[in-house]
């Protein structure tokens, strides 16, 4: 396999663990006889400072071109101002856009040993293995009109949820196809009793389902699906919906975990590259300390392994080896150890080579 992966490290943390990310790519690609190369290109705050806005074509178009992208993070403080019109965000809605990747795959399970790194009780955590689908394209991010006016002295806000059949059909297929292959069940997130929108989701959630007799098809608002992640986690399998809840819910699905810095995330569309990045911010806190959590972004780079690569035993290798480092005993400071960025990594690069020797 020869593979061409465009690497955005993007702002505060991002570039230090996208670093860490491509050594065990790289260690993987020796292991198992590929040859990976690599193009590194700016994106969001860091591409604001040099051109003057988040993405430029250029850039859009290397990552069209590529085989799979890697991205860190964006964003931060320098460039938070809300009044300012160039945002470090609008160059990962962009890049989502001009990708085509209209679904975001997060997946959330609980490492055994990290029970006790989660606020919730130990015996709440058991057997939480889920599957959180936002579509990634649409609604409230993407809809219009969009903008800020002023209307008779008073200043006017307006943001526009919308939402095509279309847009709604091809990620709940999706969902229904990857829950074939899990648990069976799909719970499908709305506020149908409030929104159009989502009345139009709902009633294609349960047409879909009138297709595939052989998943179950669970309808839920929002309000109670947040309520369930924390009181029931466990009784998830595939959670979809839309870009605003999906944002939402999967920052609060990851106090599952323990931490945000150990969940990944996968961006898919129909066809082309697929964009692949940890969940957690930019961290500009801890920006350059050694102190970041690379987990996530070493998972990130094994659903690209799975999902764009079509390489489904190499990325299983990092995901073991990511499980053996942290069941002896690799602590991040987010997870309450000592360990450095470059130390995680150091225990997962071991695992995977014990996995070869065997």
């Amino acid at each position: 396999m020869k593979a061409n992966i465009v690497l955005l490290p993007g702002d505060g943390i991002g570039p230090e663990v996208v670093a860490e990310a491509v050594q065990v790519l790289d260690a993987v690609a020796a292991q198992f006889g590929h040859e990976f190369t690599y193009t590194e290109r700016l994106m969001g705050g860091c591409s604001i400072d040099r051109h003057g806005v988040a993405l430029t074509g250029e850039v859009l178009a290397d990552c069209q071109a590529a085989d799979a992208v890697l991205l860190g993070a964006v964003g931060g403080p320098k460039w938070d101002d809300p009044a300012t019109k160039v945002r470090p965000e609008q160059g990962l809605l962009g890049l989502r856009k001009g990708l085509g990747v209209y679904a975001n795959l997060r997946p959330v399970r609980v490492h055994p040993d990290l029970v006790n790194a989660s606020p919730l009780k130990p015996e709440k955590l058991g057997g939480v293995d889920i599957l959180v689908i936002r579509e990634l394209t649409g609604g409230l991010y993407f809809g219009q009109p969009k903008g800020r006016s002023i209307v008779d002295g008073r200043e006017r806000g307006v943001d526009t949820l919308e939402y095509w059949d279309y847009e709604i059909q091809r990620v709940l297929d999706l969902a229904f196809r990857l829950a074939a292959s899990r648990r069976k069940k799909v719970t499908s997130v709305d506020k149908a009793n409030v929104l159009e929108s989502s009345r139009l989701w709902r009633k294609i959630a349960a047409s879909t389902a009138a297709a595939h007799p052989e998943i179950a098809l669970d309808h839920m608002l929002v309000d109670t699906a947040s309520m369930r992640l924390i009181s029931s986690p466990a009784a998830f399998d595939v959670l979809v919906t839309e870009n605003m809840f999906g944002d939402i819910l999967t920052d609060e699905a990851s106090v599952l975990a323990g931490s945000m810095g150990l969940l990944p995330s996968a961006s898919l569309g129909d066809s082309g590259p697929g964009l692949y990045e940890p969940i957690h911010g930019s961290a500009p806190d801890i920006a350059g300390r050694g102190l970041a959590n690379p987990l996530g972004t070493i998972l990130s780079a094994a659903l690209l392994l799975r999902h764009s690569l079509n390489l489904p035993r190499e990325a299983a290798a990092i995901e073991a080896a990511v499980n053996d480092a942290l069941s002896a005993g690799a602590r991040s400071a987010d997870l309450g150890g000592r360990s450095s960025t470059t130390a995680m990594t150091a225990a997962v690069l071991a695992h995977l080579g014990a996995a070869e020797s065997v």
